[in-house]
This record gives structure tokens, sequence and C-alpha cells, in this order.
């Protein structure tokens, strides 16, 4: 619990100072060790103080955490760049433990749940308005139910500290509190800070807590909570992950099944979609799944519910993009994340009816492929030019003939290309006004049609998952009839691997499923195009890159042992 009583012990100030660019709240920041008495007897202050503590909400899903290509690269999504980070490296090949795992979860969100404790303990003496006051301590409640769900998916349940601020002087309780302690907590957080904020935000205030953000975790919640990692169906089932016992049991997942789970998870996504304030982007007119692509390059749009403020920027650009366009390549897809995609008629590519050519084997494929990876002779513009050219993958005798090749660049033959502007290089001008979304409507309308499967059958699944498969640019998008629930809950599982890729979700996803030893024991692989001298296609070479190993320890965090040494009260998860 080191960083749990580090966080208690200390309370650094942080000021977000606002701008009135047009990249909104966060557009600057700076940092400045004033004292609380001080901070909260101006309204300027206290209200960048809460500013401040949305400047790490991104953290745990972003694509560059541990340095090497975050969660994408812990899962069957990608290979890393190096193996410098235990963390993700240990996830990938099944030998993560307490002493090696990263501590930034535990560290990031505890130190900003005090940070809203103190906020909150000092708001009523703040010079504002009655009415501000209350949409700013809803604001905040919401923040702070979004970092202890992120301590929840990672470690299951965790200390729930209240609205105490303590000191270093004070006696600290450590113990964890059960699974249902913690989603019952959130859910009632988010449900109260929605009676309070608006439906959604707009203007200077985009990017800020709305009604909208907490229905829409409020519903990921329920749904992680319904999943069979926590609420296992299975006949005689009394630990959820099959090796917890005593204490450990109600501390990660429910002690009993309940399909009234699956009901409260899809009535939570309904109420999102009720609202009526969000839409996917759909574009099939200028290019089938357009609408895919163009809404992560644009800040503001019907799409994104919850989203990381980012003034204009290359980031992701500078992470996921090749050497030859002035990066390195975040993570490298694997062949088996590609080989995923369906065919344009919404065919696997292993089904006879298929009109797929594994001698070309990027055409007639679900559009959005194009848009999530980029292959050999992919093209994209350069830092001294907006003239889109080939980047060469393919090797001759072997050999890589450029930065990009594989075995120079990627280590698959892949590069990421998800959620990157076409228009956006790094080293240069070219900047996007993207911001990284945390929860968009699709994956609600997926959370809805997951959570209505399980719990009434596939009748109602049909339609969001359609939504979806129609703005992909799927010709037809429409979905077999007399699906049986087993298999409407494959097409939902594929939806979101292909729907979702590289935001964050697949590694937890696949935990939730308890499909760990399914998905993640695989040998990855890459493809080798080779070439002649000319150019000319000689065929594909399929190269092993990575076993990946699992162990059900793996489908929970480890809690840093740094922090379980702290005190004797703080229980350690399963087989660590």
């Amino acid at each position: 619990m080191k960083k749990l009583y580090n966080l208690i012990f200390l309370c650094t100030i942080g000021l977000a100072v606002f701008s009135c660019k047009k990249d909104g709240f966060l557009g600057q920041t700076q940092t400045s060790n004033l004292t609380e008495d001080v901070v909260f007897k101006d309204s300027v202050n206290a209200t960048a103080f809460l500013t401040n503590i949305y400047t790490s909400i991104g953290f745990s899903e972003i694509g560059n955490r541990f340095s090497n290509g975050g969660l994408d690269v812990a899962s069957d999504e990608a290979e890393p760049y190096d193996n410098s980070a235990t963390t993700t490296i240990g996830f990938a090949n099944g030998s993560v433990d307490a002493n090696t795992v990263s501590g930034d979860a535990y560290d990031k969100c505890y130190n900003n749940i005090r940070a809203v404790n103190v906020f909150l303990k000092h708001l009523p003496q703040t010079p504002l308005k009655d009415v501000t006051k209350a949409e700013l301590k809803a604001e905040a409640r919401f923040l702070r139910a979004w970092y202890y769900s992120i301590l929840l998916k990672h470690y299951g349940g965790v200390a729930l500290v209240g609205d105490t601020v303590y000191n270093y002087t004070d006696k600290i309780d450590a113990k964890r509190n059960t699974f249902e302690e913690c989603v019952n907590y959130i859910v009632s957080e988010c449900d109260a800070a929605a009676q309070t904020l608006p439906v959604t935000q707009s203007g200077l205030l985009y990017g800020r807590a709305s009604t909208g953000a907490c229905l829409a975790l409020k519903a990921r919640v329920l749904l992680y909570a319904a999943s069979p990692l926590f609420n296992d169906p299975s006949p005689g089932s009394d630990t959820p992950l099959g090796i917890a016992n005593g204490d450990q049991k109600a501390l990660v997942g429910y002690t009993d099944y309940k399909a009234s789970r699956w009901e409260d998870a899809a009535k939570a996504a309904e109420a999102v979609i009720n609202l009526g304030a969000y839409s996917l982007v759909v574009d099939n007119s200028t290019a089938p799944g357009y609408g895919f692509q163009y809404v992560f390059t644009k800040r503001v749009n019907t799409e994104y519910i919850w989203q990381l403020m980012r003034p204009s920027n290359q980031e992701l650009e500078n992470i996921y993009l090749p050497p030859s366009r002035g990066a390195r390549g975040g993570g490298f897809p694997y062949q088996e994340f590609v080989d995923a995609f369906e065919t344009s008629e919404g065919l696997a590519i292993t089904d006879p009816k298929a009109q797929y050519d594994p001698n070309n084997p990027y055409a007639g494929r679900d559009p959005r492929l194009e848009y999530s990876i980029i292959h050999d002779q992919s093209t994209y513009i350069t830092n001294t030019s907006l003239n889109q050219t080939p980047i060469n993958i393919y090797t001759v005798n072997g050999l890589g003939v450029g930065v990009d090749a594989i075995y120079a660049g990627t280590k698959t033959g892949y590069y990421s290309k998800k959620m990157l502007d076409p228009a956006a290089v790094p080293n240069s001008f070219n900047v996007t006004e993207r911001c990284i979304p945390l929860i968009r409507y699709a994956e609600v309308l997926l959370n809805y049609a997951e959570a209505i499967n399980e719990f009434e059958g596939p009748a109602k699944a049909y339609e969001p998952i359609q939504k979806i498969r129609m703005r992909a640019g799927l010709n037809p998008y429409t979905l077999p009839a007399g699906l049986s629930q087993a298999d409407m809950r494959k097409v939902i599982q594929h939806e979101r691997r292909i729907e979702l890729a590289f935001e964050g979700h697949r590694f937890w996803d696949v935990r939730r499923w308890k499909l760990g030893q399914e998905t993640q024991t695989m040998q990855m692989t890459g493809l080798e195009v080779k070439r002649n001298g000319s150019g000319a296609l000689l065929g594909y070479n399929h190269i092993n890159v990575r076993k990946h190993g699992f162990k059900p320890a793996l489908y929970l965090w480890p809690i840093p042992t740094s922090e379980v040494a702290k005190s004797p009260l703080t229980v350690q998860n399963p087989g660590y």
C-alpha cells in the first residue's frame, strides 16, 4: 500500500490554468506549489485544481503507456516495439508478478481520488455560486468514480476511502472492499453526478464530465460486473478465478451468479441510447466505412461521450507511424488480428463462400482493416510532402529494402493506423484537432447488444450490431436470421475486437469473458512480403513472432508487492 499511504501523507497542489484557445479547458497546463488555503479562497484557482484532475483520465488505455505500446501489446493485438517494459512483456508471455508489475494504476488513481476529496472538502468555502458548486461537485464525484473503475478492472475490489482526506498522523484502514461494494459505490456516484450535470458539454466545457459520461461509465462497469470473470455461471463455481480462497473470494468477484446483472447492464446502456444525444458518425459515400476513420480525426463529434482532451497534436502519429514517417511504430499488429477482419460481404476469410484471395489478401476486406493497419504498399504522406507515397515493408532475398521493412522497422510486417489522421505526420506542420476517445457511442451499442443477448437472447441485439456494421461499410451489413444466443455472442465478441481495436478494450474483454486460455496462449505470427528487385510480388511467408502465455492469475493484476507489504490488512490477488 505504499502509494496509498504516500498519497495520504502528501498533497501536491497542481493548478491547470484555462485557455481560451479552441482546444478547450485543457489547452494549457501549468503547475504551482500553492497551499490549499490559497487555492480554495480563489474561484479560478479552485476550478483549475479540479481541471488538473482531468489530465490523467486517459493514462490506462493510451498507446504510449509503458513506453512500448500500452495494453495493445500486452494482449493478442500487437507485438511490442522492444522488450524494455516488464509489465507488457510479462502479460504477453504469462510471467508477470507482483514484484515486476507496474504500479502506475495504483499510483495515479489513488492520487487523483485524494485530489477529488481535497477539492470536495474545500468546495463549500470557495467563492463560487451555488449552482456552479453543485456542478463542480458532480464533476468531481464522477472523476472519482472513473478512477475507481480503473482500479476495479485492474485489481478487483480495492479500498474505498469515501470522502476522507487522511493526514500522515491518521490511522489508515488499508482493508480492501469487496468487488460488489466497489461496483455499487461507482454506480451510486455515477447516478448522483448524473442528476446535476448537463446531458452533454459544449464550447470551452467540451470534455468535462456530463450526464452522458456518467451513464456510459455506469453501463460499462455493470457490463464488466455481469461478465463471467466476476459473475461466473459455471455450475458449482464459488470462486471467480477458480483459484481464489478465503478472504480473496469476495474481493475478485461476486460469490454467486445472478442473470439479473446482465439485465442491469442492458438497462444502463439503454439509458445512454435513450438520451438521444449521441449517434455513430456515418459516411459511406466518400468511401465505404469512411466514417469509421473520420470520427477519430475530429475533436467534436456525435460519437464521443467521454474523451481525453488534447491541443492540436501529432500524438498518435508519433506513437504508431513507421520510421520513414518520423516515428518508430508503437505496437506492431499481429497476423492473427489482420486475419480476424471479414470480407467486405461480412464473411470470415476462412468461409468457403468468401471471395478471399490469399494472393491479394487485403482486397475486398472489411473497410475497417485499411483504417486500422498499415501493410506493405499502404500509402501515407511524408513530413515534406502531402502526396501519398507507398510504405515499403517487403524484402528482397530475405532482406528489407528500407527503414520500414520487416526485420528492420516492424517485427510483424504491419504498423498500426487506427485513429491516425491521414493529414498529419510527425516532424511537420501537419497536425490534427483530435482528442483521445475514452467512451464512444459504438461501445455503448456493443455493451447493450452483449448484455441483452445474455439476458434475453439475440432478438434485440441485431439492431445495434447492424448499425455498427453498416457504418463500417460492410455490404450486406445485416446478420443472418435465426442466430442462437451462442452464435450472437461470437458475433458481438468479433465486432468488439474489430471496432474497438487499439482503444484499450481487447486486454480487458478477453479477461472478463474468461477467454485467456483460448486467446492468450497462441503462437503469434507476422507476414513477410517477398518481392524481386523490380518490386514484383513473389509471395508471402508467415513467420513466428512470439509465443504468448497465460495462467489464471493473469485475469487480474497483482497488487504491487511494495503496496501489500505496508499493511497486513491488504490481501493480495490469487495466484501471486
